[in-house]
């Protein structure tokens, strides 16, 4: 068992990346070299890539209505069989379709894009291992997203960065170290191998293309806040090519998308998600000019394009 830090300290003055809580020690910056690679395989031929079905994720909804038309059409074949009853007209069934999704609770859409995406999203934690059989020390907290069901996974290089050790943990609670097996600092992205799984697999999210996102489209930020979650905050799209620069990592990050969907320290590295549950960009910074490092409407994601390059992988 690690033992956790409290996840609250003292903010910095100016905006900042969603940079996990440190210890006393320094950790690294974006500023610094990126942590040496760990000896882990390749990207070159990934077993399968995170593509799914789009209908798969409106599952319950379409079976409700399909149920709700099945339903009518059986009424109205079973009325032609009964001599002497009124037949059934277009406006019966229509009533009747009417009638079952008016009382059926459906999920909000919000719901379901959290739902489709959660099984691809994983707590990311810096660990310095103890010594003289003392337990492992939690450094800080991040989010990531499985890209490849064999356990590559995206999450931001200021998440990992100064750790000794990386340690992931699956949505069936399952925990694995993890190695960095690329980085990309000028999208702060690092791309990390587990090097194990959880028994019953790993579900990858599916990507999807930013080109025809636009300011207004409503999306889900899903991750691990303050080492809480998985949380999900729901919002829109505020605007598309945006640049954000950190005093502290005294690096310019360009052609970011801009929300408004809640996110704070911890939600670094996880999905941004459309509401049909499919990837669009990687969380990775919040804006506050004042002294605390939370969130007040204005947050960053690099879009998957320049993730999944990063990875070494072309996603459309």
């Amino acid at each position: 068992m690690k033992k956790r830090v409290a996840l609250y300290s003292q903010s910095r003055p100016a905006a900042e990346p969603i940079a996990p809580q440190a210890r006393a020690a320094p950790r690294g910056t974006a500023d610094s070299p990126p942590p040496a690679r760990a000896d882990a395989p390749g990207l070159s031929a990934p077993r399968t890539s995170g593509w799914r079905r789009i209908a798969a994720r409106h599952e319950r909804s379409l079976l409700v209505a399909a149920g709700a038309v099945l339903t009518a059409l059986a009424l109205f074949a079973l009325q032609r069989n009964l001599p002497g009853q009124r037949a059934l007209t277009q406006k019966d069934i229509d009533k009747a379709v009417l009638h079952t999704l008016s009382t059926k609770v459906l999920p909000s859409p919000a719901a379901r894009a959290a739902e489709a995406v959660r099984p691809a999203v994983v707590r990311v934690s810096g660990v310095t291992p103890g010594e003289r059989g003392d337990a492992d020390l939690e450094d800080g907290v991040g989010s990531g997203v499985v890209i490849v069901d064999t356990g590559v996974i995206l999450t931001n290089l200021h998440v990992v960065t100064g750790s000794e050790k990386v340690v992931v943990e699956f949505a069936d609670g399952h925990e694995s170290e993890a190695v960095i097996i690329k980085t990309k600092p000028e999208h702060d992205l690092a791309v990390l191998q587990a090097k194990s799984l959880p028994k019953d697999g790993v579900e990858a999210a599916t990507l999807r293309s930013t080109a025809d996102l636009k300011p207004g489209d409503q999306v889900v930020a899903v991750g691990f806040p303050f080492g809480i979650g998985p949380s999900v905050s729901a919002g829109v799209i505020s605007g598309l090519g945006r640049e954000f620069r950190s005093q502290h990592g005294k690096r310019t990050l360009a052609n970011l998308i801009q929300f408004d969907a809640a996110a704070n320290p911890g939600n670094s590295g996880g999905p941004l998600v459309t509401m049909d549950g499919e990837v669009v960009g990687v969380v990775t910074a919040i804006l506050n000019p004042g002294r605390e490092r939370t969130f007040i409407g204005i947050g960053f994601a690099v879009p998957i394009e320049n993730a999944a390059a990063g990875a070494g992988i072309h996603p459309f």
